[in-house]
Parts: structure tokens; C-alpha cells; sequence
């Protein structure tokens, strides 16, 4: 059996594993659970109603989340000439061409999203088997494959997300901090179930949003009453 620390017995003791929790109460107990030395980062775990099999029932997309993410955001962006210096003006931390992509080809993967012009992604597209396990490949559907860099740029610094359903049907994304104000994580949490659920594929039959969990990176697990937010 796992050995539970100190810290962490003390935070289950506020935690009912039989409960459905609203998700302001959840929210609180997590700000309220003892504390570490850094700001967690508070996510979810979302179960949807999808066969992961079928192509068709693919759950993706993208969410500029009300209040950002709290997290510290390294854009690099694959592109040439003017693209490069717009990227570089509008906030990005790398930008170029041949050059980046010879750090990315050699293992250089310390980064938080990729943007690339069109024109570039036959090069990148080589790279598939750097970025695609770390989930950096840019995708038009994404935002992250454009002409309008600095647009793309400024949204992923603003707090933009793309989320996606793994091979179990389940999506796990970021909310926020938990240093954030409770309401500011609430709506977050409420922006990106409405998203996902604009996103229920037309094949997709019965509910969609099946269980949810919220957790931070050191706190414990908590089961949301889906039916208490009223996400159609």
C-alpha cells in the first residue's frame, strides 16, 4: 500500500470520497487544503461520451480561459523574415526559421506551444516524432499553423488552451492557479465545459459529460455534481 504523507492525510480529512461536490465547494476545500511552497496548478479530469475509436467522435479544441491560466507561457514560433520579427514584436520568446529547427531536430523540446507559418510545416512535419508525443506539433485547427502570427502569439499568452480527449475518452486541462480568486476559477472551470461541450460530436448518443474530478498538483481529488453546473 502507498505510503500517504502527513500533508496529504490531513487534506483527505475535508474530503468525503462518496460525495458530489458543487464545484465552488470543491474549489474552496482545495484553497483550503495545507499548503506547499509553490502555486498549484488546479485541473480537471473529464470523462466524455465518445467511442475514442471512431474518428468521428474526435473531441478537440481550443479556449481562451476568462482569467488566463496562471501559467508561465514559452512560445516559439517557426517562421521567416517580417513573420519572424512580427512574432518576436508581438511577445514570442524564439523566433526564426532553419536555425530553430536544427535545436528542435537535436532534442530542444523546452517550450510551452509551437507556432508555424503554412509554409514552414513541410520541414516541421519531419519533426513529428520530437513534438508529436509532447503534443507541440502545431495544427491549423489548433490556431498554431498561420500567416497571423502575432495574433496567435498574443492569444496563447493571454491564456489560450487546447484540450483533447485521449484514447480512454477522458480530457485533462489546466484552470488555473489555485492563488487565483475562487469566482476566477469557477468561470474558467464553467468556460471550458461549455467549449467542450459546443464540441459533442453529432454521432456522440446519450450523455456527454459524464464524470468530472477537480485536483490540484498537490491536493486531493474531488467528484463534481455535473448536473449542479446545468452545462447544457
Amino acid at each position: 500500500m502507498a505510503h500517504r504523507s502527513k500533508r496529504m492525510k490531513e487534506a483527505d480529512k475535508n474530503v468525503d470520497p462518496a460525495k458530489f461536490y458543487k464545484v465552488e465547494e470543491a474549489v474552496s476545500i482545495l484553497k483550503q487544503s495545507p499548503t506547499v511552497k509553490f502555486d498549484q496548478t488546479v485541473e480537471i479530469a473529464l470523462k466524455v461520451g465518445i467511442d475514442p475509436k471512431k474518428s468521428d467522435q474526435m473531441v478537440r479544441g481550443t479556449l481562451s480561459m476568462p482569467h488566463g491560466t496562471g501559467q508561465k507561457v514559452t512560445i516559439v514560433v517557426i517562421a521567416k523574415g517580417d513573420k519572424a520579427q512580427d512574432a518576436l514584436n508581438a511577445g514570442a520568446d524564439f523566433a526564426g526559421g532553419d536555425e530553430l529547427l536544427d535545436k528542435i531536430k537535436g532534442g530542444w523540446t523546452d517550450f510551452t506551444a509551437l507556432v508555424a507559418t503554412p509554409d514552414m510545416m513541410r520541414e516541421l512535419g519531419k519533426l513529428g516524432k520530437v513534438l508529436g508525443p509532447r503534443g507541440l506539433m502545431p495544427t491549423p485547427k489548433a490556431g498554431t499553423v498561420t500567416n497571423d502570427v502575432a495574433k496567435a502569439v498574443k492569444e496563447l499568452k493571454a491564456g489560450k488552451i487546447e484540450f483533447k480527449a485521449d484514447k480512454t475518452g477522458v480530457i485533462n486541462s489546466r484552470v488555473g492557479k489555485l492563488s487565483f480568486e475562487e469566482n476566477a476559477l469557477v468561470e474558467n472551470i464553467r468556460a471550458l465545459l461549455q467549449t467542450i461541450s459546443r464540441a459533442k460530436p453529432s454521432s456522440s448518443k446519450g450523455a456527454f459529460l459524464r464524470s468530472l474530478y477537480l485536483t490540484s498538483t498537490m491536493g486531493p481529488g474531488l467528484r463534481i455534481d455535473l448536473q449542479s453546473l446545468a452545462i447544457a
